[in-house]
């Protein structure tokens, strides 16, 4: 079995050109620790050309290969028979596995076919180059053990079992295979794909899987959830990870858009840790919480310090807790869990760090301020704005759900709906409209709104410049976004987790270096 901590990325290489093969694996190259040629991406009459000259084509490919020639159901880029299928891996199976640099992907249906027709073949693969491999695209099965259990019944050396991941505790099941591997003496990958299984292609090698995928690029992605090779190599540098690395993470849903695991992850390297930053898709907060998080009930054996919590989870996550600091609990929100030894701790570092980039604009006390929203985030700010002598009126589209939370700080509470912002000196958006794949285009209020107010405050961080920010600089209104307040509650969540002091340049950094690649 493959030792902890010695992960291998494997890039998957979809062309349609027989042309493209060379440069496409050379590229992947530069990543890849293993590579994947998908032969099933390619043209009818480009794969007959590439099945003839197969050998000659890779014979001088720079990195290990694996042959994938999957079938459209099983996440293929074309219709594929059943009889070309099998045709193709008894003619040419035991002639890709002759080179030990090579490995061939079976499906498990081809797979217990060559077995069974193995004494009537005049060649058979090299078993221990197969990777036998089921997927499912629409559902985590409870029957894994079972398909398990049926690949155990192929001479394959290593077992692949992907399958769609809709909550992330779906992916307490494909994890677990991995201990059942152990047991048996199989090499084995393991995949819940979607958003929410991307923790499964992160921790899964430090766990013992036999590899994870990376895609080349955005357009390169083969699966749902699919990370870039670059990102596991750099970001979550996986090949450092073990079973003693400490893991921290993003509860949210949705998670896709957030710049928290650039921040941390570079704020873990600065300082030397063995520590790593995961965004996890959750849906159902009760079952994440007690499966996966709580010592005393959680089902994954892992070094959990931590999480980082966003929408739609702040107020919800109390209930869960042990302790909660107590202007959190005053506020009514928490975005920080501290996990020490048996006991999950509560903490709101947005409350200062939602100040951060008004320091040397406003004079907060007597200013008026107008909050748009009253979610978590606008309930941190109502507690510090009261704090700094603010006079505050918040504007929701629905002042009944929004009016406890005005009337707990002392602010006052309107209807968002035709609401004019000319007479405030700051105007704070702490909705999630406008966030990066989360109604992008919207806008709490429109420049007309906006006209006549000093300062327009975007809690939302990616894009860089919202709507929002847009439409209040055609209003003539100063804007901010909400980069430097991510930064500094991450730096606060840094040390809440560590006890270190945090590494604040390294995490502007790479804050910084986020925002530009995601233009």
């Amino acid at each position: 079995m493959k030792k902890q901590g010695t992960a291998r990325i494997c890039v998957p290489v979809c062309v349609s050109r027989a042309s493209e093969i060379a440069p496409a694996i050379a590229r992947a190259a530069e990543v890849a620790d293993i590579i994947e040629l998908r032969l099933d991406c390619l043209t009818e009459a480009d794969f007959y050309e590439v099945e003839r000259h197969l050998a000659e084509l890779l014979q001088h490919s720079p990195r290990p290969l694996i042959f994938t020639f999957r079938p459209a159901e099983q996440g293929g880029q074309r219709e594929l028979g059943q009889k070309k299928r099998f045709d193709f891996w008894c003619s040419e199976g035991s002639k890709l596995t002759k080179d030990t640099a090579r490995y061939v992907d079976v499906e498990l249906d081809a797979a217990l076919f060559l077995a069974k027709a193995e004494k009537y073949l005049g060649t058979t693969p090299d078993w221990s180059r197969v990777i036998c491999s089921y997927h499912d695209f629409i559902d985590t099965h409870s029957d894994l053990e079972q398909i398990r259990e049926r690949m155990n019944r192929t001479p394959a050396r290593i077992l692949k079992i992907a399958v769609q991941a809709d909550d992330i505790t779906d992916c307490l099941p494909v994890l677990q295979l991995l201990e059942s591997a152990r047991r048996s003496g199989r090499e084995m990958i393991v995949i819940a794909m979607g958003a929410a299984g991307i923790l499964t292609r992160i921790l899964a090698p430090s766990r013992g899987a036999f590899l994870t995928y990376g895609a080349l690029d955005e357009k390169q992605k083969t699966a749902p959830g699919q990370i870039k090779a670059i990102e596991l190599r750099d970001l979550y540098r996986v090949h450092q990870l073990n079973h003693q690395t400490e893991i921290m993470g993003l509860v949210g849903q949705p998670v896709g858009h957030t710049f928290s695991p650039y921040i941390h992850n570079a704020a873990f390297a600065a300082r030397g840790m063995n520590a790593v930053y995961i965004p996890f898709e959750v849906h159902q907060l009760n079952e994440f919480m007690n499966r996966m998080v709580d010592p005393r009930t959680r089902e994954l054996e892992w070094k959990l310090r931590g999480l980082s919590v966003t929408a739609p989870h702040k107020q919800a996550i109390m209930r869960h807790l042990d302790w909660i600091e107590p202007s959190a609990q005053e506020i009514g929100a928490v975005n920080t869990v501290v996990v020490k030894d048996q006991t999950l701790l509560g903490y709101n570092t947005d409350t200062d760090a939602a100040l951060a980039p008004l320091r040397d604009v406003i004079e907060l006390s007597g200013a008026r301020v107008a909050v748009i929203g009253a979610g978590g985030a606008a309930r941190a700010l109502l507690w510090i704005l009261r704090d700094r002598g603010a006079r505050v009126t918040v504007f929701a589209r629905s002042v009944e759900r929004a009016t406890e939370a005005a009337s707990k700080f002392g602010a006052q509470c309107e209807r968002l709906g035709g609401a004019s912002f000319g007479e405030f000196d700051l105007v704070i958006n702490a909705t999630p409209l406008g966030t990066r794949g989360y109604r992008e285009d919207e806008t709490p209020a429109i420049a007309s709104q906006l006209r006549g107010a000093r300062i327009a405050y975007d809690l939302v961080y990616n894009p860089r410049e919202t709507r929002f920010m847009r439409e209040a600089l055609t209003a003539g209104c100063h804007t901010l976004g909400g980069l430097d307040m991510l930064v500094a509650q991450a730096a606060a969540q840094f040390e809440l987790w560590t006890g270190a002091e945090a590494p604040f340049a390294a995490m502007r950094e790479a804050a910084e270096k986020a925002v530009m690649s995601d233009k």
